[in-house]
């Protein structure tokens, strides 16, 4: 078996914190970008490697040998009044991890976007767009992934809203919408980020909801 070694920043956050023992289950080899002090937070089993996700020399002779980087860094629970956090956190990371992954030979770099167009968030679906941008402008082949809302443990609010997702997704001029921007569980973005590893892209391959949704299992 091809031994893939990953790795991974954001490794202690929502999505991270899960992801990282189910790519230990895969066999994968994983170093966890953490920052200072944080080193006992990732699973046994990943080598954690203290650094600043927004300074690219604190890890970017490190990611060898590495040939798949997951992007996960970002500022939690986000909404419209952490516009300026977007910018010194989500986009000087991006830009870091890009440039340093691009230099280190990585084969295949996953990033965590989000859907597009909408009518909110505008702040935060920029910055995102600026990190596609930058992705595709590096030649590195990539998988983005465009999720809206990951319903899980402390993220259910948005449940109330699955009957009003029913009904638009029933009406023509809506449905494309409504499935765009829809509801994802937590489960099915880890089983897409798992898929995406396991299966590398060629190019730059994008995958919107209904797409992340039909990788699990």
């Amino acid at each position: 078996m091809n031994t893939k070694h990953v790795f991974i920043t954001g490794a202690t956050g929502y999505i991270g914190s899960r992801l990282v023992p189910l790519l230990l289950k895969e066999g994968c080899v994983l170093t966890a970008l953490v920052r200072p002090g944080s080193e006992k937070k990732v699973p046994a089993g990943c080598a954690p490697l203290p650094g600043d996700p927004l300074q690219r020399e604190s890890f970017a002779e490190k990611i060898a040998p590495a040939k798949t980087f997951i992007q996960l860094v970002g500022v939690p629970h986000p909404s419209p009044r952490k516009a300026e956090q977007f910018r010194q956190i989500d986009l000087v990371s991006v830009q870091a991890s890009v440039a340093a992954a691009s230099a280190a030979g990585v084969e295949h770099f996953i990033y965590v976007s989000v859907a597009h167009p909408a009518p909110v968030m505008k702040a935060y679906i920029e910055v995102r767009k600026e990190g596609e941008r930058l992705i595709r402008q590096s030649g590195m082949n990539a998988t983005i992934l465009r999720p809206w809302y990951v319903l899980g443990p402390g993220h259910r609010w948005a449940s109330a809203l699955l009957p009003v997702y029913w009904i638009c997704e029933q009406l023509p001029g809506m449905r494309e919408d409504a499935q765009r921007l829809g509801l994802l569980r937590l489960n099915d973005m880890l089983a897409a980020l798992v898929a995406a590893v396991q299966e590398p892209a060629k190019g730059v391959r994008v995958w919107e909801v209904p797409r992340i949704r039909s990788s699990t299992p």
